[in-house]
C-alpha cells in the first residue's frame, strides 16, 4: 500500500512574485524569470512540448536513461535518497527509480503546488515502498530537504531535462554549489545537459509547428494577469525564439506588436513596437565545457552517457571530497 504524501510548502508569496515581475520589467532589456512559466497550466503545456516531434531533448534523454539505466544505478549505489529539482510529471524519474537498488526516498521539488501533489501521489502509488516527500518551493531559493524515515546510504541530486541551461553561467555555478551542499560529502549529481549542435535543430525545437511553445511562452503573461491583476494584452505580443550562436544559447522572447503601456501598481511600463520581454535562455554545452562549470561548483565528473547522434548527454558527478 502506498504511503500518504505530506507536502512541505515553501511556495513563494504573491508579493514576491509581484516584486520579481516589477524588477524584471524595470530593466533596460525587459526580462521575466522563466520559473514563472510553471503554474499548473504552464506545467501541462510543457508536458505537451515534451511530446512534440521537434522537441528532441525529452525523448532523447529518456532513451539514454532506458539504455543505460543499469549502469547509472550501479554507479549511484543502493539505498539512495533521490532529490529532484523541478520534478514536473516525474516521468524520467520513474525510469531512474525502476533501475535504482532499494531507494529509500524521493524528494520532488517544484513550484507548481497542485501539479506537484498530483505527480507525487502517482509516484507514491506506483512505488509503495518508496517514501515520497514533496517540497513546493522555488528551488533557486534556500529550502530544507526533508529526511526519510529509513536512513539513506547517500544522496543523489537529480536535475534532468537540461534545465541547468536556463541559468546564466555565473548563476549556474551558484546553483550547482547549492546542489553540492544538498548532496552532501558522499553524494552524487545526475544531470541532463543539452549539447551544442546544428542551430537548425535547436531553432525548430523551440518553434514547433503546432504552436505549443508559443502558447507556453504566452502563458507567462496570462499567469501574471491572473495572479497580479495586470492588463497584458496577450494578442499584442508574439513568441520569438532563436539561437544566439555567440552566447551558445537559445533565447525566447515575447515581442510587442504595437506601442503600448502596461500598468502594475504605481508602475507604468512602456513598450515600443518590436520591443521584447526576454523570458528564457537555454544554454547548450560541450561535455568538457559543462564539466569545467560543475568542477568550479565542487563536483568531479564520473561518467557521461549519450545517444547515438550525440544530441544530448546524461552526466554523473560526485561531490569533491
Amino acid at each position: 500500500m502506498s504511503q500518504s504524501v505530506k507536502l512541505l510548502d515553501c511556495h513563494p508569496a504573491t508579493a514576491d512574485l509581484r516584486q520579481e515581475v516589477i524588477d524584471g520589467l524595470r530593466r533596460s532589456l525587459k526580462e521575466l524569470p522563466c520559473k514563472l512559466f510553471y503554474d499548473e497550466k504552464g506545467s501541462l503545456l510543457f508536458d505537451r512540448i515534451c511530446e512534440l516531434e521537434e522537441y528532441y531533448p525529452t525523448r532523447t534523454e529518456a532513451k539514454i536513461m532506458h539504455d543505460y539505466g543499469g549502469e547509472i544505478a550501479a554507479a549511484v549505489g543502493p539505498k539512495s535518497l533521490v532529490i529532484e529539482y523541478g520534478s514536473g510529471a516525474s516521468d524520467k524519474t520513474r525510469i531512474l527509480l525502476d533501475h535504482l537498488e532499494d531507494p529509500v526516498g524521493y524528494v520532488p521539488i517544484d513550484i507548481s503546488r497542485e501539479y506537484l501533489l498530483q505527480s507525487s501521489r502517482r509516484i507514491s502509488s506506483a512505488y509503495p515502498r518508496l517514501e515520497v516527500l514533496p517540497v513546493c518551493a522555488d528551488y533557486e531559493q534556500p529550502f530544507s530537504v526533508p529526511a526519510p524515515t529509513r536512513p539513506a546510504a547517500s544522496r543523489l541530486v537529480y536535475f534532468p531535462g537540461s534545465t541547468i541551461g536556463n541559468f546564466h553561467l555565473a548563476e549556474a555555478k551558484r546553483f550547482l554549489s547549492r546542489m553540492a551542499s544538498h548532496a552532501g560529502p558522499s553524494g552524487k549529481m545526475l544531470i541532463g545537459v543539452d549539447v551544442k549542435k546544428d542551430p537548425d535543430i535547436l531553432t525548430r525545437a523551440y518553434n514547433d509547428s503546432e504552436g505549443v511553445t508559443a502558447e507556453f511562452n504566452m502563458n507567462i503573461l496570462r499567469r501574471i494577469n491572473e495572479e497580479l491583476g495586470t492588463c497584458f494584452d496577450t494578442s499584442a505580443f508574439k513568441h520569438h525564439a532563436y539561437y544566439n550562436d555567440a552566447a551558445g544559447r537559445i533565447e525566447m522572447h515575447l515581442v510587442s506588436l504595437v506601442r503600448q503601456t502596461v500598468n502594475i501598481d504605481q508602475w507604468k511600463f512602456e513598450f515600443e513596437e518590436g520591443e521584447s520581454i526576454w523570458t528564457e535562455s537555454s544554454y547548450k554545452f560541450h561535455v568538457g565545457e559543462f564539466a569545467e562549470i560543475a568542477g568550479d561548483a565542487g563536483f568531479t565528473l564520473e561518467r557521461v552517457w549519450q545517444d547515438e547522434r550525440e544530441l544530448f548527454s546524461v552526466q554523473l558527478y560526485s561531490v569533491r571530497q
